[in-house]
């Protein structure tokens, strides 16, 4: 949609809205590229300079990533989301994990006792996708798959202070997901997420609070050859 015209200054803060909109809605996910800077300046109605500022802002602010010959991708949803990565490139996978869970638990009681029939639909859609992109044995399509996943059930707990959080730590968790998936996928052990969307449509928050929570403490690294990977094998 073309932008309306105004002094600089505002139409390029109205361009970086709109492109950060873009970013933070999932149009264009964490890992894309985004439409080349003639495109953008076609579908926003902008001059080539306004364009290129908002472009240069975000990848300042963290959000994109402006590579040489290849193209300008998305590598956070936000700000803090840049910072949480940069913050946690190091940590302690186990203690990502132990987050991961903690969050998740959380989001899916909540989620259980607060979705909308359109949310049940979404998650089933999701998991559906996720279970394709497994078997297509794609790394980086599961990646992003489990992630949309996730953040789907935590978006359905209702709860917006929960829901940015988890956004802004999302590509810590990916970075997480990306270490451990190959070794996963190696072992042909998968976690399937059945049961969560059965007790989220089913109301039951204990049993969501549950299931959420036993994903990530099993797929630590490291705990794929002991009882957590016969109890994740087992499957519905």
């Amino acid at each position: 949609m073309p932008l309306s015209h105004q002094r600089r200054s505002a139409l390029s803060e109205q361009v970086i809205a709109e492109l950060r909109a873009q970013i933070t809605s999932g149009e264009w996910p964490v890992g894309s590229r985004i439409p080349t800077e003639p495109e953008l300046v076609e579908q926003l109605g902008v001059a080539r300079n306004t364009v290129r500022e908002a472009v240069r802002a975000l990848a300042h602010n963290g959000l994109l990533d402006i590579r040489q010959g290849s193209g300008t991708y998305v590598v956070a949803t936000s700000e803090l989301a840049g910072v949480m990565q940069r913050r946690f490139a190091a940590a302690d996978p186990g203690h990502v994990a132990e987050l991961r869970a903690t969050l998740e638990s959380s989001a899916a009681e909540l989620a259980a006792r607060r979705r909308t029939e359109r949310e049940l639909k979404q998650l089933e859609t999701l998991l559906l996708r996720r279970d394709e992109a497994w078997e297509s044995g794609d790394t980086e399509a599961f990646v992003t798959a489990d992630a949309t996943f996730h953040l789907a059930v935590v978006a359905a707990s209702h709860n917006d202070v929960l829901t940015a959080l988890y956004a802004d730590l999302g590509e810590v968790l990916r970075d997480w997901l990306r270490e451990d998936v190959g070794e996963v996928m190696a072992a042909e052990t998968y976690m399937e997420h059945g049961r969560l969307v059965d007790a989220i449509r089913a109301g039951d928050a204990g049993a969501a609070a549950v299931e959420a929570a036993r994903y990530p403490l099993q797929c630590r690294p490291g705990r794929w050859n002991g009882p957590a990977a016969d109890a994740v094998g087992s499957g519905d």
